[in-house]
Formats: structure tokens, C-alpha cells, sequence
């Protein structure tokens, strides 16, 4: 057999980086990990070829080639992949389909072939013994969740991974929480599912087998859902194997704010190697986290939180949602003065959608309130349901927040909180990379000379390079997602 293997592309949004990519000579953030680890469940005798679209292009001869192409996405990715299907129809392609995108939303997707849905280590092997028996269904589904303990290796010989910003991998799936507005858990469940710490060190030997040295981001969406495993049995074995191998990555991951509880496992993360941690913070408003059930978040103070994080070692990345139905008019304001008072550089700001599946979608379909099924892209201005707040005050409001946080008055002062009480535990001085020295000057070229932030880059750039050296690589990056960042949001104008 033939396999083509494709992943669609993204649109331009704040999680794209597709303005920061060019200051490293780079094309995409991150691999197609599903892909590269379903390519891994396949024969292994069938000859796999991968085309990531947001790195290289689907030249009809590939789909040709293919006795079938199989095509993995997101929501976000639906116009691409709903293109990529129309082409396959065109050529006459066999296509397999799988993926959050077609799980959720299955009845769409009479023109694919074989939808091949939920978790690849239990409905794949369905449809290759179907296939062997030449008794193929249109649809192949399950309501089990896999044992992760049987998942192979991702086939990293598929994409070149100069290509990326950062490789990845995926340690657990589900999430023990339950925002109303999440589809993780109907997609994952809430109970955390976790590979072994031999399949963990197997991984990251996979990677640098590759000659990789650089980013690895755990995908999981939830990395300390189970707290227990972490600090007896992965973070050890993940410390031990980062001294064995002179530390050749630098870890970032996703958790919930409760990670700031917990002083010994913040200590193992930073230990072995992880230097940023994404997290939900949603709203400062607490009758919104009331409403969407973000129960971690609430009857804390969550600015001390962020710091206490942060003052352990790791940057804190942040994502923010408005739109809520108990958001009062202020939210707006208090909002961007939390954004600025957290000194969280890389703050995530969208508005609230109702994904398939999830509790906030059921409510609003019962309150007769939905519109549409979500795009899976919260910063286009698309709200999937009619909202409580007046529709016009709500997208000016929100489009106020971007144009303010990622103004270069705001942004660089948020970047200089951040700085001047961050003291990483390992005393590194610059993750040196070729990439990075000419991003470095690029960054001097396009933001230090002509850009509109060059007062506060210079300030910045000098600042840093007096008195934190050990930051200074961290601060220039910084100025590249700044530079992103205002792009995406000076586009909303």
C-alpha cells in the first residue's frame, strides 16, 4: 500500500506564530504528532509519505500516488481539510479521515471514504482488519477510551524537523476537570490516561536519535492531572535522562493554576527541564468562572499564584476568555490590568465558543441561543451563540483588550515586570542556535530600527543585557512574539 499521510493548514492566528516563524528561518511551530504516531500503527511494510501543508505543498502527483490518504485535523483546519477532501474527490482518492475535527462532527463528511474516529489504538486496527478482509465500512467509532500504554513511536523519519520551532510529544490524555466550555474531556475523558515512564524516556530518546536539540512541548492538556505518577515515577526518570544527555531540551507543557499548590512537583518540573507552563486562567471575573465550572481557579488569588509559579522558574503563558454571560461591562479594563499586574507576556486572549459535545453547548442549545457549530478559531471574531452582552459592546471591547495588551507601551512594560522577578533555577546564559543569532539580528533590523516599538526595544534590549544576561535570549524571543502578536491584533482594524 501507498499512504499518504496530510495535515492541513492553519489559519493566521495569535497560536500560529506565523510572523515570529520568519525571524528564525522557520515554517511551522510544531509537527504533526497524531500523524507521525497513526504512520507508526500502520504496516510496516506500506510504503508512508507525509505532507505537513503548513510546511510544504499537495501537489496533485502525491494524491495520485496514494492508494489512500489519510488526513488528520482540528477545527481550526476545517477550510483547508475540507479543501484537501475536494481535491481527493477530483483525483477519484480513497480518503481515511480521522481526528477531533471529523470525531466531532462526522455527519458533515459524507464525501470521505472512511472515517476512522475517537482514539487510532482502538478504531485503526478496525478498519486495517476490515481492509484485509476487503469488508470496509464507511465509519469506525468507539466509546472505550485507549490503553496509551500500547501506543507506538511517532515516526519521525516522515518530516524534516529543521522545519519546526519545537518538537513534541504527548504523555497523558484527559483532563479531571470539567469547564463547561472544554471539549477535552468529551474527546479525552476526565480520567488522565498516562504512558509508562519507559515509553516517556523512549520518546525523548526517539527525539534525539533525530539530532534534535532545542523545544519539546508535552501536548497534553493537562500535564499534572495525575500529581501521584509525575512525582514518583516521569519527572525522576525525565531529570535523570536530561543529565545523562547534558540537558538537550528545554520542556514546556500545559497544567491548571493549581500546579502553584504544589511546591515539590513545581520544583521536580524545573528540575528536570521544563521552563514554561501554559494555563487557563480564563476570566478575573469569579461569577464567570461560577459559570463555566473552572473550579481550580476560584477562591484563590491567582495573581499570587501566577508568581508563585513563576517564582519557582517557570515562565507562565496564560489563556483569557471573554464573553461569559455574567461578564459585567468592566470586564474589559479589568482584564487588561490583570494581564499587565501578572507580568504574563504571552497571554492568550479569545472569545467564549461552544465546541460540539460540551456542556456550554447544551445549555445554549437549550436557551435557544446557538447560531452555528464552532471554527475552532476564537480570535476571528466568530461567536457560535447569541451572547448575554450586547454583540457590537462585546467585539469592541474585546478588539480594545488585543490593541492594548499588544501595543508596544503595554507589551514591553508587561515583558520588564516579568523580567525583573524571574529568576530561572538553572543558570543558563543563551540557549545558543544559529536560528537564534540571526533572528537576534533580524530582531535589531525590523523592531530596534524601523519598527514602531524601537524606544522600548532598545531599552529593553539593553536593560537585559546589562542586568540579566542569563535573560537575554528570552527577551529577544519575547520582542519576536510582541512583534506576532501585534500583527494579529493590528489586523482586527
Amino acid at each position: 500500500m501507498n499512504i499518504l499521510l496530510v495535515y492541513p493548514m492553519y489559519p493566521d492566528t495569535f497560536w500560529s506564530f506565523k510572523h515570529a516563524l520568519k525571524f528564525v528561518s522557520k515554517k511551522a511551530s510544531f509537527p504533526p504528532l497524531g500523524l507521525l504516531t497513526v504512520a507508526a500503527m500502520l504496516p510496516e511494510g506500506w510504503n508512508k509519505k507525509l505532507i505537513d501543508m503548513n510546511t510544504d505543498d499537495l501537489n496533485d502527483e502525491d494524491i495520485i500516488w496514494a492508494d489512500f490518504v489519510f488526513i488528520s485535523a482540528m477545527s481550526i483546519q476545517t477550510e483547508s481539510a475540507n479543501t484537501v477532501i475536494e481535491r481527493c474527490n477530483k483525483l477519484n482518492a480513497k480518503i481515511v479521515a480521522g481526528g477531533p475535527l471529523f470525531t466531532s462532527s462526522p455527519e458533515y463528511y459524507d464525501n470521505v471514504d472512511h472515517l476512522v474516529l475517537n482514539e487510532a489504538e482502538i478504531t485503526l486496527p478496525l478498519f486495517l482488519s476490515d481492509l484485509e478482509a476487503g469488508e470496509l465500512k464507511h465509519k469506525y467509532t468507539s466509546e472505550d477510551w485507549a490503553v496509551i500504554t500500547s501506543t507506538p513511536l511517532p515516526l519521525w523519519e516522515l518530516v524534516p524537523i529543521n522545519n519546526y520551532t519545537s518538537m513534541n510529544l504527548q504523555y497523558s490524555r484527559g483532563c479531571p476537570y470539567d469547564c463547561d466550555f472544554c471539549d477535552i474531556t468529551v474527546l479525552y475523558g476526565r480520567n488522565p490516561r498516562t504512558k509508562s515512564k519507559e515509553q516517556v524516556i523512549a520518546e525523548l530518546d526517539s527525539l534525539y536519535s533525530t539530532g534534535w536539540k532545542g523545544p519539546v512541548f508535552f501536548v497534553d492538556d493537562n500535564f499534572i492531572g495525575n500529581k501521584v505518577k509525575l512525582k514518583k515515577e516521569i519527572l525522576p526518570a525525565i531529570a535523570g535522562w536530561m543529565d545523562e544527555k547534558n540537558h538537550p531540551f528545554y520542556l514546556n507543557t500545559e497544567a491548571s493554576i493549581n500546579l502553584a499548590d504544589d511546591d515539590v512537583l513545581m520544583h521536580q518540573m524545573v528540575n528536570a527541564g521544563f521552563e514554561a507552563v501554559f494555563v487557563g486562567i480564563e476570566s478575573p471575573n469569579d461569577e464567570s468562572l461560577v459559570e463555566c465550572n473552572k473550579a481550580q481557579n476560584r477562591n484563590r488569588d491567582m495573581i499570587s499564584s501566577i508568581k508563585k509559579i513563576q517564582d519557582f522558574g517557570l515562565e507562565v503563558q496564560g489563556g483569557f476568555i471573554v464573553g461569559f454571560d455574567n461578564d459585567p461591562p468592566k470586564i474589559f479594563d479589568q482584564l487588561t490590568d490583570f494581564i499587565q499586574k501578572s507580568g504574563i507576556v504571552t497571554a492568550m486572549v479569545g472569545l467564549l465558543n461552544a465546541p460540539k459535545g460540551t456542556k456550554l453547548e447544551k445549555r445554549l442549545i437549550s436557551e435557544g441561543r446557538m447560531l452555528s457549530d464552532f471554527t475552532g478559531n476564537n480570535t476571528d471574531f466568530s461567536i457560535n451563540f447569541v451572547p448575554k452582552m450586547d454583540s457590537d459592546e462585546l467585539l469592541t471591547g474585546y478588539k480594545n483588550v488585543l490593541h492594548k495588551i499588544y501595543s508596544p507601551k503595554y507589551f514591553y512594560e508587561r515583558v520588564m515586570t516579568f523580567l525583573k522577578d524571574f529568576e530561572p533555577k538553572k543558570k543558563k546564559v543563551f540557549h545558543l542556535n544559529p536560528n537564534y543569532i540571526l533572528a537576534l539580528f533580524r530582531s535589531i533590523v525590523k523592531l530596534g530600527v524601523i519598527g514602531e516599538e524601537r524606544i522600548y526595544y532598545w531599552k529593553l534590549f539593553l536593560w537585559t543585557l546589562f542586568r540579566k544576561p542569563q535573560l537575554f535570549s528570552l527577551a529577544i524571543l519575547f520582542t519576536i512574539y510582541g512583534f506576532h502578536f501585534k500583527k494579529i491584533s493590528n489586523g482586527f482594524y
